[in-house]
């Protein structure tokens, strides 16, 4: 049965969507510990290098691979794409969890193991971000990306945690809870529906690219979003935490400082989900989203700046709250901006400028926190998100949900 173009179901009482969220996660979940048990089985058996090569050999290929998997999504629709993905990855996992339980943890494994995670994971991430557009109408796409991203918060407070608990039974049993949580997220997957999509004249991949790209850059809106979501997320992907982190030992403060300011960032994001998860179609959200990344732009400055703890922890709370109003509402304005038959590929770019990329910005926070100070750091983020909020301000206040 699919879905029809005329449903008024809030997003939030859909059965469908709320079994999509359950899904991603599961998967989101499973990425979690499978992301720590690897951490934990690679520092084990080599050491920081190890960690170092391993770590790279998962991120390596989903960058250079991550514009090539939105072609795929869009060729083969990103439901059946996100259900291999979950299928192969989940595959992967229970067979390294087999061989280590039955041999012997090796590096050369690992590498394997993460070479083939990364690669999959280059098809998975633009097809996940490119399903919600195919599964509902435009006024509900910033409650299902609230719904989503309430769904990555919970996976953040749950997965590692659950990690810790699995690796109790050593990495194996780490990496088996990993591929149940995969196997759950693939049974419940199988239920969701989608809009059926017009079949459409197949070209060759390499031309199948170059359209996407045209038609990025033939729509007004496109480009600018893209933009702002790459300079909006560049910063909150990976390296503010690490910042945090850095912060806090700057200020010479104790590791339960740090878990209330981290815990606090997340909670503010959450709170964010839930808000626009509970609106129908906003009609500035162009102009809302730019106000969120001035007050963003302020916060992660000020949070630099700060010597008090509770303060911090405040402020920590507002800035998950104002970024993941931002978070919401862009990736909400893509999915209403791209054509469907071109999502993957815009949703490939978007996360290639994100995800893809991040992971070069880790060593730049310690090389700028060692020279001038970890303030310094949140400065720049600052500045980066002010960029993106004058260029929403100028090209896409009028845009709505």
């Amino acid at each position: 049965m699919l879905l029809t173009d005329n449903r008024t179901i809030a997003a939030h009482r859909d059965p469908n969507i709320l079994r999509w969220l359950g899904a991603y996660t599961a998967s989101v979940t499973g990425d979690l510990v499978y992301f720590v048990a690897l951490s934990w089985a690679a520092a084990r058996t080599g050491g920081p290098v190890g960690v170092g090569v391993i770590l790279a050999a998962g991120s390596v290929p989903r960058a250079i691979l991550m514009l090539g998997g939105g072609v795929v999504a869009d060729r083969f629709g990103p439901r059946l794409v996100v259900i291999g993905s979950d299928l192969v990855r989940c595959v992967l996992i229970l067979a390294a969890a087999a061989v280590i339980f039955f041999g012997q943890l090796e590096v050369w494994l690992l590498v394997v193991l993460a070479l083939a995670f990364g690669t999959v994971d280059a098809l998975f991430m633009p097809a996940v971000g490119a399903l919600p557009a195919s599964m509902t109408t435009t006024d509900q796409l910033s409650r299902v990306q609230g719904l989503r991203m309430l769904g990555v918060r919970a996976s953040n407070a749950i997965g590692p945690v659950l990690a810790a608990a699995a690796l109790i039974g050593g990495a194996a049993g780490a990496f088996g809870v990993s591929g149940v949580l995969f196997a759950l997220s693939l049974a419940v997957l199988l239920t969701v529906r989608v809009h059926r999509r017009a079949p459409e004249k197949r070209e060759s991949p390499w031309k199948d690219f170059r359209a996407g790209l045209n038609h990025l850059r033939s729509k007004r809106s496109l480009v600018p979003l893209v933009i702002v979501i790459g300079l909006s997320e560049m910063c909150f992907s990976g390296p503010v935490a690490v910042g945090l982190v850095l912060f806090v030992k700057e200020h010479h403060w104790n590791a339960s400082i740090l878990g209330w300011i981290l815990s606090a960032f997340s909670v503010g994001g959450a709170a964010s989900a839930v808000v626009l998860s509970a609106v129908r179609g906003i009609r500035r959200a162009g102009l809302t989203m730019a106000l969120s990344l001035v007050i963003t732009a302020v916060l992660v400055t000020v949070i630099g700046l700060l010597n008090f703890q509770l303060v911090a922890i405040a402020i920590a709370g507002l800035l998950g709250f104002s970024s993941g109003c931002t978070m919401v509402l862009s990736n909400a304005l893509i999915q209403k901006e791209a054509e469907p038959r071109y999502l993957g590929r815009v949703t490939a770019v978007t996360t290639f400028c994100t995800l893809g990329l991040s992971p070069l910005l880790f060593p730049l926070t310690g090389l700028i926190a060692a020279g001038w100070g970890i303030g310094v750091f949140f400065a720049a983020c600052g500045g980066i998100c002010a960029v993106a909020a004058i260029i929403s301000m100028w090209r896409l206040r009028a845009a709505h949900l």
